[in-house]
């Protein structure tokens, strides 16, 4: 006894896992480049200026956040010894800026005692990080 022969069925391309595929490689690269963006301060609410202007240069980042907590490049700093980090930085790289990046709500006074200390360092080359309104 002999079967009937079944028909072939013409290949089928399945959509529904091929879509899940490339939203889910969609996904990936929309959080992956979320995180190319570069910051090396702390995460502060900085003042704005109508007259920003953007730096090229490389740059070293003191950051005051809102507590008056010191931070160098995103590491705990006390103030005593600030000067002699941001030296040591300097040498690798004399046409660095030192931005200070402060919090438009720390105290005035702590952000002049920031740059009184690092004014001490012979030429160096100081910047105010700002927002545009």
């Amino acid at each position: 006894m002999r079967l009937p022969e079944e028909p072939d069925l013409p290949p089928q391309i399945y959509l529904a896992p091929m879509i899940d595929v490339v939203f889910a490689l969609l996904t990936f690269f929309i959080l992956s480049t979320l995180y190319l963006t570069r910051s090396q301060g702390l995460p502060v609410s900085l003042p704005k200026a109508a007259t920003a202007q953007s730096q090229n240069t490389a740059q070293i980042v003191v950051s005051l956040d809102q507590k008056g907590n010191l931070a160098l490049d995103k590491q705990a700093v006390k103030l005593d010894t600030l000067s002699d980090r941001v030296r040591a930085l300097l040498s690798r790289n004399r046409q660095a800026v030192v931005i200070i990046n402060a919090d438009e709500r720390v105290n005035h006074g702590r952000v002049i005692t920031v740059m009184d200390q690092l004014r001490t360092i012979p030429n160096i080359r100081l910047g105010i990080a700002t927002e545009q309104p």
